[in-house]
């Protein structure tokens, strides 16, 4: 049998020096790679070469990357999208969330903790879902098929909403703690200062219309947080 191909990653970003940079990193550890400068040759690449995933820079020209994430999502594209942004402020992080975005990481970055996280996103892109109906209450997720229903009303999830909806579903009425949850979906623990979970959270919340009284994502104060039916 012959050996599979290596990923292959497009790295999006004005900065010509992190390109290069982003580049070579990538090709050391064994990947294919190439990069563009702006959102427009993004877009354009996406389509051409059909990556395994994208690094993508918010602030470039023509199209900006948030840009770029939403057409992709638009077009029904689920390649995994990892943002980059020079900003730390929670709101520039729920934008890239917002936009579809599988997850972001902010500039000034450790080359490892980009490696680490690329690798957690292919791993998950890779895994087969069987094919089982999961049912919590009113809400209904299809592993399949990717579809989560909350009662008649289907809702659209980004790639890392999805995956911890479904872990959540799959332990339903387990108290599962924030470090299982960041290896089993991150692939990488990011530590107890790390508000990446809760923006998760918060936006699964939000799309299920969870808010408020009778959630069925419950935080257990200090432990982590569960699902069961109100």
């Amino acid at each position: 049998m012959g050996q599979a191909e290596a990923p292959f990653i497009l790295v999006a970003d004005d900065d010509r020096s992190t390109r290069e940079s982003l580049v070579t990193a990538l090709e050391l550890e064994g990947y294919r790679a190439s990069a563009v400068g702006d959102g427009a040759r993004a877009l354009e690449q996406v389509l051409a070469t059909r990556p395994d995933a994208v690094v993508l820079d918010i602030g470039m020209p023509e199209i900006d990357g948030l840009s770029v994430c939403r057409r992709m999502r638009s077009r029904q594209d689920r390649t995994p999208v990892l943002i980059l942004t020079a900003r730390s402020e929670v709101s520039e992080r729920i934008s890239g969330l917002d936009a579809g975005a599988d997850d972001y990481l902010s500039k000034p970055f450790s080359l490892d903790e980009l490696l680490a996280r690329l690798r957690a996103l292919l791993r998950r892109s890779r895994l087969e879902e069987p094919s089982v109906a999961l049912v919590v209450g009113d809400l209904r997720l299809d592993a399949a098929a990717r579809r989560v229903w909350r009662g008649a009303q289907e809702v659209e999830l980004t790639k890392t909403e999805f995956d911890l909806l479904h872990l959540l579903m799959r332990n339903a009425g387990v108290v599962l703690g924030p470090g299982s949850i960041y290896e089993e979906i991150w692939g990488y623990d990011f530590g107890p200062d790390s508000k990446n979970l809760a923006v998760y959270v918060g936006y699964l919340r939000r799309k299920l219309g969870d808010e408020g009284t009778g959630q069925l994502i419950r935080t257990v104060r200090g432990v982590g947080y569960t699902l069961r039916a109100p």
